[in-house]
């Protein structure tokens, strides 16, 4: 099948990369998102997010001519759609999977599809949201014929094909990663791999739409419940007095052991969301990806303890002051190290926590942006690192950007000190 115009619905960290990449392979690609200023942006040959390379590839595509962006959906022969998937809170349950997103999405697509079109969706989805694309696409268009009605036969083809790449590398892992496929049949698998092999040198592997979703959450399911056990590995060292980073050195020269770092929590718009999918689905049968995302989910009250502790030393060592008196420097915000990505970051939500309550002066030091969030409005002050050691008491190490871990020994002498990543 030709491919000659790609339509991306949705351009954010995923969605503008993977249409950058397809364009500098000379594919006209059509962007479409609701955010006028994303689309502004883009058409003027800049970017709206942090992302290596991104900013070269996407003004290269828009000078030639290749790359564009609208609001409204134009028609195309492949739509690929990369758009949120959060939670939604139904009958006391705060993480159900909310597909108001992908609706939107498809009802916007709809009437610009012709037969012979390539639907694909590339948004982490929990199991059956591809089908449930297809019913949607169905119901907006009864002149058109799909895949879960006309099986091989159907006028459009519709597939799942989920991005598996690491933000700060996404546009070198869109082309070196192999990719999962699945179509809701086979022919649909194989019309989606043709689509993914102009611009992915590693291998398009094709199954079935649920399987490829499923793969997905088990990806980030076994990386939360590793990411969990040296999570809680780092509470137990810290109420037996040990090293968990020392520890985790030791245990590591195992040959067949090889565990992970702890942190302030988990973060980003996959692993920490992603196994809440399979949860929603099988409450109970998944009881270990369940209690993993508890202990990680609540590594940030336990951090937030530990920068009590930390105020309640520089008291005692100071008791001519009190915590209005005390400022406190969180060390970034980002949910992973040298992205401006702030989304489920267990820093950010640190951060906003301490603002609530800490009455002194909170400062935030995070490389990445110019500007703090909303929920941190007149709450706390952005300032370089230099600044901020040299006005705090309590020192927050939350994200180790590569500035704070290029930082001189000694600078942290004579400050009380929190560090969630061992880098200091």
């Amino acid at each position: 099948m030709e491919f000659n115009t790609i339509s991306m619905i949705g351009l954010g960290y995923i969605g503008l990369p993977t249409a950058a990449v397809i364009a500098s392979r000379r594919k006209t690609v059509v962007g479409v998102d609701i955010n006028q200023h994303a689309v502004d942006t883009i058409n003027r040959g800049d970017i709206h997010i942090v992302e290596p390379e991104l900013d070269i590839i996407v003004h290269s595509a828009v000078k030639e001519g290749y790359l564009r962006a609208t609001t409204t959906p134009e028609p195309a022969d492949a739509f690929l759609i990369a758009v949120p998937t959060p939670f939604k809170a139904e009958n006391g349950n705060d993480h159900v999977p909310d597909l108001t997103y992908i609706e939107s999405a498809s009802k916007a697509v709809a009437p610009v599809l012709e037969k012979g079109n390539l639907v694909i969706l590339e948004s982490t989805s929990p199991v059956g949201a591809t089908e449930q694309m297809a019913k949607w696409l169905a119901e907006a268009r009864p002149d058109l014929t799909f895949p879960q009605t006309h099986g091989e036969d159907s006028d459009i083809r519709i597939a799942h094909c989920p991005e598996r790449v690491l933000p700060g590398h996404v546009v070198r892992e869109l082309v070196e990663n192999d990719r999962v496929i699945g179509g809701m049949t086979p022919r649909c698998s194989e019309v989606a791999a043709s689509l993914y092999r102009i611009f992915v040198d590693g291998e398009c592997i094709t199954t079935t739409a649920r399987t490829a979703e499923m793969a997905k959450l088990t990806e980030n399911s076994f990386r939360d419940v590793n990411i969990a056990f040296a999570n809680e590995l780092s509470i137990i060292c810290d109420k037996i007095d040990i090293s968990v980073w020392e520890l985790i050195r030791l245990a590591n020269r195992h040959p067949r052991v090889n565990i992970l770092q702890p942190g302030p929590g988990v973060g980003g718009h996959c692993i920490a969301v992603d196994p809440w999918f399979i949860v929603s689905e099988t409450p109970d049968e998944a009881r270990l990806i369940r209690t993993a995302r508890e202990v990680n989910d609540g590594k940030p009250e336990w951090v937030l303890e530990k920068v009590q502790q930390a105020v309640g030393q520089f008291l005692t060592a100071n008791p001519d002051k009190t915590a209005r008196d005390v400022t406190i420097a969180c060390f970034g915000l980002a949910f992973k190290p040298d992205i401006d990505d702030l989304r489920e970051s267990p820093a950010l939500k640190i951060v906003e926590q301490l603002a609530s309550y800490h009455p002194g002066r909170l400062v935030v030091v995070e490389p990445n942006i110019e500007t703090l969030p909303p929920s941190l409005h007149g709450k706390g002050d952005l300032l370089d690192m230099s600044a901020a050691f040299e006005q705090a008491d309590v020192l927050l190490m939350l994200v180790d950007h590569k500035q704070f871990k290029a930082m001189p020994v000694g600078r942290t002498a004579g400050k009380r000190l929190v560090d969630t990543r061992g880098i200091w």
